[in-house]
């Protein structure tokens, strides 16, 4: 299976948990069905502020969906920093952003 078709298929999960039909959900993010549709098949991958709304909309982590396409080891900083990003304040979180921006837009020109 694609990672594209784990993500796809744990997303599904969530929703059937939720007690959601398809249309439901895309309607609450504000998307065609037919492209939640998609995702769930794992044809297509959602862009970024989808996948947040989905996340959002489902109220599960975006470790969640990704666990199966994750490297475990990888899996292990992303939950120290979402430990951290849960207890910082919104102006914290606004900060924190900017500078990881920052950070990665000086590395991209070296």
């Amino acid at each position: 299976m694609t990672d594209k078709g784990y993500m796809g298929k744990r997303l599904k999960a969530a929703r059937k948990s939720k007690g959601l039909t398809g249309e439901r959900l895309a309607e609450s993010c504000y998307i065609n069905a037919t492209y939640l549709r998609q995702i769930e098949a794992g044809r297509k991958l959602p862009s970024l502020p989808v996948f947040i709304t989905l996340c959002k909309a489902l109220e599960v982590s975006p470790t969640f969906l990704l666990v199966d396409s994750i490297d475990k080891n990888e899996l292990s900083g992303l939950g120290e920093l979402a430990a951290l990003w849960s207890t910082a304040t919104p102006d914290q979180l606004e900060l924190v952003t900017a500078m990881i921006r920052s950070v990665l837009e000086h590395l991209r020109k070296e």
